[in-house]
């Protein structure tokens, strides 16, 4: 006879002590409530975790393009070291908007970049074939900040990634061919055009490379002239793809970044954003010395 009071073999103590039955097998559900409320705390953690994540990413692309300015200044020294001193060309015309480069592979970069389909915004042999190339061994990504994905639309409709170069060099740096044959650079007759690495008084205070504006950089020949304190025009505009500044590498080896003060120097990275010549305010001016404070020196 069966013992009605018997419990299941396999029956645990719980169990025996009442727990077993069929509302307890498959644990117990989530509310509508509750589940509403999960999914709150989730997308509160999240609004908080993604802007973390986002200047985290922010700095590592800054670091990377730090690395890279530092690599062109290697470069750049180890060809003065090559060249009894003497500093890799960097050629330009005159200060206008109209781009007058010389095209040769004696420049250190032979490209002119434009917002069209030209072969040179993605021709990489213009980097590796030009005077700096051997000195980088031929590190095409050491041209191009991982920030600068900076496309017009037809380049876009072409399927391309990025232009190859993000960087330019100083004008006042380098022989800048018939701009500065005359033993001075004509945009800037009163400052020192630098031929030679030892001709540099202060190298931790001469830039070399910085990221260039993607609407100004074209022939990657920066320059900027001297004015007057009530007369400031940027001819070319520096970038500022890291938190509103841009990567600047030192004759003397060394790179840094720069946050802009102001607003109208921060022009948004994309293609056509401003017209140049910029033409500042007086109160505008702060950004615009301190690069030209760092371009040359007076000439003695």
């Amino acid at each position: 006879m069966t013992n009605p009071n018997a419990q299941p073999a396999n029956c645990t103590a719980t169990c025996r002590a009442g727990g077993c039955g069929p509302t307890h097998i498959g644990g117990r559900a989530f509310t509508l409530l509750e589940l509403l409320v999960v999914v709150a705390v989730i997308a509160i953690l999240a609004a908080m975790l993604l802007p973390a994540l986002a200047k985290s990413k922010g700095r590592a692309t800054a670091m990377a393009c730090l690395n890279n300015t530092r690599q062109l200044a290697l470069a750049w020294t180890l060809y003065a070291d090559d060249h009894d001193a003497r500093l890799p060309y960097n050629l330009g015309g005159p200060g206008t908007r109209r781009v007058a480069t010389l095209r040769t592979n004696l420049n250190w970069v032979n490209n002119v970049l434009t917002w069209l389909d030209d072969p040179d915004n993605t021709n990489t042999a213009t980097l590796t074939q030009a005077s700096l190339g051997g000195y980088i061994n031929r590190s095409v990504a050491a041209y191009r900040c991982p920030a600068d994905h900076v496309l017009s639309e037809l380049q876009r409709s072409l399927g391309w990634s990025g232009r190859v170069r993000s960087y330019s060099m100083n004008a006042m740096v380098g022989d800048a061919g018939e701009t500065s044959q005359q033993g001075f650079n004509i945009n800037n007759p009163g400052y020192v055009q630098f031929f030679k690495l030892t001709t540099i008084p202060r190298p931790a205070k001469i830039f070399v490379f910085l990221d260039e504006h993607p609407d100004s950089i074209n022939d990657g020949y920066f320059l900027n002239k001297y004015a007057s304190y009530y007369s400031y025009q940027w001819l070319d505009l520096p970038a500022s793809y890291h938190e509103g500044g841009a990567a600047f590498a030192y004759a003397d080896g060394h790179s840094e970044l720069h946050r802009w003060q102001i607003a109208s120097t921060k022009v948004p990275a994309r293609a056509f954003a401003t017209e140049l010549p910029l033409n500042l305010t007086v109160a505008e001016g702060a950004d615009f010395r301190w690069v030209l404070e760092r371009m040359s020196v007076n000439q003695p």
